[in-house]
Formats: C-alpha cells, structure tokens, sequence
C-alpha cells in the first residue's frame, strides 16, 4: 500500500524542494552530499533557488504533481517551510500533494502552522528510540496529526532493530523503509560500523533487506524503497518528465529521459535545405539533430560530435566525436 506521495515518486512526478541543509542532529547514517550539508541554501530538484519563481518555474517544468520538503530539518526554519508550500498550493491548487520529511517530532504549534500547507507528514525518529517508540514524542505528534487530518508516515533507513516499530504501526498511516545507501559523506562511518558495498555499481549495504523482513510481512502499510529505485527508476522518469517540457525539436528523447543531439563548429555555412526547426545557431557553434552528423558528414566540413546530457541543459553524459 503506497501513500499518494510514493505513487507520484513512483511516476517521477514529485518535485523535491530541499529547504535548508542546516540540521540539529547528526545521525551517522545521513547520505546528504557535502554540497548541500550544514549549508543554508535551498534547491527544487538540482536548481539552485534564488527567489520564490525558481520553485514554480521548476515545479512547471517537470510538470509536478506534488512536492517534496525536505532537508537537512525543514521545520527548522517555519518561515521557508510555509511560504514556500502556500507558495505552491497557491499557483497549482490544493490537489498538489505535499509531503514533509522531518528528523522532530513537530510540536502542536508547529502542525497548525502546516496546516493546509501540507498534506502529509513523514517522521524520521532516530534508531535509538525505535524498542521504546511508544514512549517518545512521535507517538504524540502522530496522534496530534491525524486527528488534524495530516496523513502520517514514519520513514527510516534500513538498520537493524527494525522490529520494534512494529508497536508504532496502529498510530500512522504508512511506515517507509529506505534501503542502507552508501555516500561521500557517511562513508567512513558505515565502515566503522563494520558494512559493506554491495558491489561496484550500487550504493546499497548487503543485507539491509534481511533487518525489514519481519517488518515488510506484518503490515500492508510497511513499504520497501530500493536504493536501486531511487538512484534508476525515480530519476529516469523525472528526468523523461523533464525532457518532454523541454527538448526541442531536434532533439532526442532516450529512455533514461537524457537528450542527444548534435554539435557542430562548421567550416562552411548550413546546408540551404536544413529547415530551420533542425538546428539552434550559437556564437562559436551549431545545434541539431544527431543524425545529420553522422548520416550527412560531408555536408557538415568542421568538428562533429554527439552529446547525450540531463535535459535542460543539464549535466552531459556522453560526448561521442564523429
């Protein structure tokens, strides 16, 4: 059973807005990169946001559905938080759903000011309070926010003692366990703690599955999130959702949602039957459809290449010469 928040991820239709890099815990587990760490700046999705128009120009472009808040700790700074969410409501409705992940367990204050804003809350309470769940505070908030009418989530990474939130599921809505990830930034500690590189492709620690199994067979509403469809599935169909806004004609659309066409630095001028929806003119080069390169290359004299990047001019790929 998946909330409305995962089967938009599912389809890549979830903007993820990080609010704040600036967190009040340190959990040795946390995957955020080094870029983003500990640093005050807010990015939707990689763009960087320099005023409130960067999240709706963004939401638009991949053509939203919903919103993801997120952090470092979001509710750290209320203010961003609530601007930014009305911010959404407001331009694109109340049916676009928002979530929030958070590392507190919010205080009464703080779930009427989300009030509205978001629709359902996603509590990450820290391993060490997981055998005695129904003592902590989460327990509260998740009372407090359901008879405010928030959907509520508890969201933790695969670690052992996983067992014990098995006591916290008649409290919430759904409980959502994110497979072990690897990054630059816990690297060191996840080989202090003694694990593993699954291989050299994946960023997943062996056997974090077997510590959610007892989990993922007691409850429907247990969900398992592979870190192979976070780094693959997810990205690829926002990445596709992205391109369909924003390729250009000549352009093409791969199935991992990347986009290729062809560079051109020419020695001649373009060929007077190229229609003019074939290619972009820049100051020190020519844009256009890959296929002209390397089905047509004397009609092209100068430097050739293809490249295959994130769309919107984002990061390149694959540079291939011809």
């Amino acid at each position: 059973m998946l909330s409305k928040g995962c089967k938009q991820c599912h389809i890549g239709a979830k903007m993820v807005l990080f609010v704040t890099g600036i967190c009040g815990k340190d959990c040795w587990y946390c995957p955020i990169s080094y870029e983003r760490k500990g640093k005050d700046n807010t990015y939707a999705n990689d763009r960087l946001v320099k005023s409130d128009r960067d999240i709706i120009d963004e939401a638009k472009m991949m053509g939203a559905l919903g919103t993801g808040v997120t952090g470092g700790e979001a509710l750290l700074d209320m203010d961003k938080v609530t601007r930014y969410c009305r911010l959404l409501k407001d331009e694109f409705g109340p049916e676009h759903h928002i979530h929030l992940y958070t590392g507190t367990a919010p205080s009464t204050t703080k779930l009427n000011a989300l009030k509205g804003l978001v629709d359902e809350i996603r509590m990450h309470p820290p391993q060490e309070m997981w055998e005695n769940i129904l003592d902590t505070d989460y327990i509260r908030a998740a009372k407090e926010a359901k008879e405010m009418g928030f959907e509520v989530t508890i969201e933790v990474p695969s670690l052992p003692g996983l067992k014990h939130l098995i006591q916290a599921l008649p409290y919430i809505d759904y409980l959502n366990i994110n497979e072990l990830e690897w990054s630059e930034t816990n690297a060191k500690c996840m080989r202090e703690q003694g694990y593993s590189l699954e291989d050299d492709y994946h960023n997943a620690v062996p056997g974090a599955m077997e510590w959610a199994k007892e989990l993922l067979s007691a409850n429907k509403k247990v969900h398992w999130c592979s870190s192979t469809f976070k780094d693959s599935v997810q990205l690829r169909e926002r990445l596709k959702r992205i391109a369909q806004n924003t390729a250009r004609e000549f352009d093409e659309i791969t199935e991992d949602g990347t986009v290729v066409y062809g560079f051109w630095i020419p020695e001649d001028k373009l060929p007077d039957d190229l229609e003019e929806n074939m290619y972009q003119e820049f100051d020190d080069h020519i844009e256009l459809a890959w296929w002209l390169l390397s089905d047509y290359p004397d009609d092209f004299p100068g430097e050739k290449k293809i490249i295959e990047r994130y769309p919107n001019d984002g990061m390149i790929v694959e540079v291939t010469p011809l």
